[in-house]
Formats: structure tokens, C-alpha cells, sequence
């Protein structure tokens, strides 16, 4: 659902359990700013009759009975809306402050900020900092992609989109519609899995590469959503990660970290560059494209050609 229309049903929810008497309509009217700009009286009826199923649908127990006005009142008695306390070890907690962090980042701040508050006086250990580190490095996901957030919803809401978006191999963007399933983060990097309407074929795409603002359109999915979504494996395949041969390249000093990450053996060369012996397979020229003239590729053959093929034609856009 829309943040807006998530706000309207909190603050719908909250006048119903503070109440100790039944409101009216008309009272919850005045006392919801969004029921204030509803418009007509018709309109008003209309989302607040849906707003009030779908708080039924999520479980609220909402009462309706005649308040001393003669006029039909609703409430949510708290002893009929109980749940159990919430209980979180140290492992959870960091996990739930991870995620904050990359809500935070995702201009999500105040929503962060409010869960972790609620989370904490529902029973969340006050020992527990979830913002510091539980060893002696601290976990980062870095977010800063524009699209994350609107991919973010729209893979919650499934909401097919649009947007423009770079291959490694192109000059200039295409404009893809896709079904948004899950965001995963991989080295650094945000990738998206989803159905490819035009391509009718799950892709994953890296946020980095999306270029302009991400469109939602309105419909429903017509491709089923897998219940696994193998974000990180398809983004491994890409990178050589599955590879049974190996492949010698150039790197210069002091750059391309996550490929001295993944290599075998790494020798100083001199002059500024290191060769390094790192895992081949399909798609390592694609990923060694992207480190741009920081990488040499020594061989296999085939592989130092599939890179030079991809920046001759990176160059002539």
C-alpha cells in the first residue's frame, strides 16, 4: 500500500485504541487530518468503510455500537487487541539496526527511527544497541541510488515499473519494464531481480546502472513471483564466482579491491600494477569492463577479446 494510505490507517488505529468511548464517524472525521481533505461526504464514506475493513483484514478487532447521540460508534478495546511482548536476542536486534541503517540512507529516517522506538518499548533489549557493532568491524550497506526506495515499495506493493537502464555494454539506456520481485545487496552494489516484460525473462539489474526516476504503473504482475529469488547467485554467476578455470590479469596498485578479494595468488609487478590470478567464468568480462583502465587483461585470449569487444563499443557511443 501507499505510505500515505499506510499513515491514514496507523493514525485511524491509534483514535480507536485511545478512545474509551465509541467515536462517530463524524468525530473520527475531524480527528484524521486525511479524513479533513477527503472532500465530499460520499468520498469520505466511501475510504473510511475501506479503511476500516482493511484494519479488520489485518487483524484489529474493531467494535461498532450506538454511543448516547443514537449515532453508531466504533472502538478498538485493548484488552480485545493484546499482543503478545516482543522478544529479540542481540543477533536479532543487529539485524533490525542494519536494516534501519539502510532505511536512514534511503531518506526513510523518521519511519527508522520510530520502529526502533516502538521496538524498544515493546521489549527489545535496552542493552542492545543495534546502531553499534556487535564485534570488532560493523556491518555497512550502503544506499545510494535514488531508485532504492521506489523499487523498495514497489517490490512490497507489487507494482510493476519503468525506468531507463545503462548495460555495461551500451552507450546509451534502454527502457525496460519490469516486474519488481527483491533488492539484494552484493559487494557493495544493489541489484534487482525481477520479470523483464519485453524480454519476457527474469533479469537482475544494478541500481547504479537505472538512469533517470523509476515509474510505477498501475496492474497487477502477469508473470508468477518464484518463492526463492536468486539475486546474489545470478550476480555471482556474473562474476566469475562459479568458475572452474582461471584468468590473468593487471591491476593497478591501490585500486579494485573486490577483485583482490576473490583472486588466488596476487605479485607486485612494479610501476603501479599487480597481476593477479582470479576465478573465470561467464560473465567475469562484463565485471572487468567496469574497473575501466585499471585492468589489463593478460589471458585467457578469448577473455582479454570479450572485454576489448565491450569497450570498443562502449567507445563508439
Amino acid at each position: 500500500m501507499a505510505i500515505a494510505k499506510a499513515e491514514r490507517l496507523m493514525n485511524l488505529a491509534l483514535c480507536l485504541l485511545g478512545t474509551r468511548r465509541p467515536l462517530s464517524k463524524r468525530e473520527l472525521r475531524g480527528s484524521i487530518e486525511a479524513y479533513l481533505e477527503a472532500g465530499n461526504d460520499d468520498s469520505f464514506n466511501r475510504m473510511f468503510e475501506r479503511d476500516k475493513d482493511d484494519l479488520r483484514e489485518l487483524g484489529l478487532v474493531i467494535e461498532t455500537v450506538e454511543n448516547l447521540d443514537g449515532e453508531v460508534g466504533y472502538l478498538a478495546r485493548r484488552d480485545s487487541n493484546h499482543l503478545p511482548p516482543v522478544t529479540l536476542d542481540a543477533e536479532e536486534a543487529a539485524a533490525l539496526g542494519l536494516a534501519a541503517k539502510v532505511w536512514q540512507q534511503a531518506r526513510l529516517a523518521g519511519a527508522a527511527s520510530g520502529a526502533l522506538q516502538k521496538l524498544r518499548a515493546a521489549g527489545m533489549p535496552e542493552d542492545v544497541d543495534p546502531y553499534e557493532s556487535h564485534g570488532a568491524l560493523e556491518p555497512r550497506i550502503p544506499v545510494h541510488e535514488a531508485s532504492f526506495e521506489p523499487l523498495m515499495l514497489a517490490c512490497r506493493d507489487r507494482r510493476p515499473v519503468v525506468f531507463d537502464y545503462r548495460k555495461a555494454t551500451a552507450a546509451r539506456p534502454e527502457q525496460r519494464h519490469v516486474e519488481p520481485w527483491a533488492l539484494e545487496c552484493w559487494r557493495g552494489h544493489w541489484y534487482l531481480a525481477g520479470w523483464d516484460r519485453d524480454r519476457q525473462a527474469e533479469r537482475v539489474f544494478r541500481l547504479s546502472r537505472i538512469t533517470g526516476k523509476v515509474r510505477s504503473r498501475a496492474g497487477q504482475f502477469k508473470a508468477p513471483v518464484p518463492d526463492v529469488v536468486t539475486v546474489r547467485e545470478t550476480v555471482a554467476g556474473w562474476a566469475g564466482e562459479t568458475a572452474d578455470r582461471s584468468a590473468l590479469i593487471r591491476l593497478r596498485a591501490g585500486a579494485g579491491y573486490p577483485l583482490r578479494a576473490k583472486a588466488v595468488s596476487v605479485r607486485e609487478l612494479g610501476d603501479g600494477w599487480d597481476e593477479l590470478e582470479i576465478p573465470y567464468g561467464h560473465g567475469l568480462d562484463a565485471w572487468l569492463v567496469e574497473f575501466g583502465p585499471d585492468v589489463v587483461v593478460l589471458e585467457p585470449a578469448e577473455l582479454r577479446a570479450d572485454v576489448v569487444d565491450r569497450l570498443r563499443a562502449v567507445a563508439k557511443g
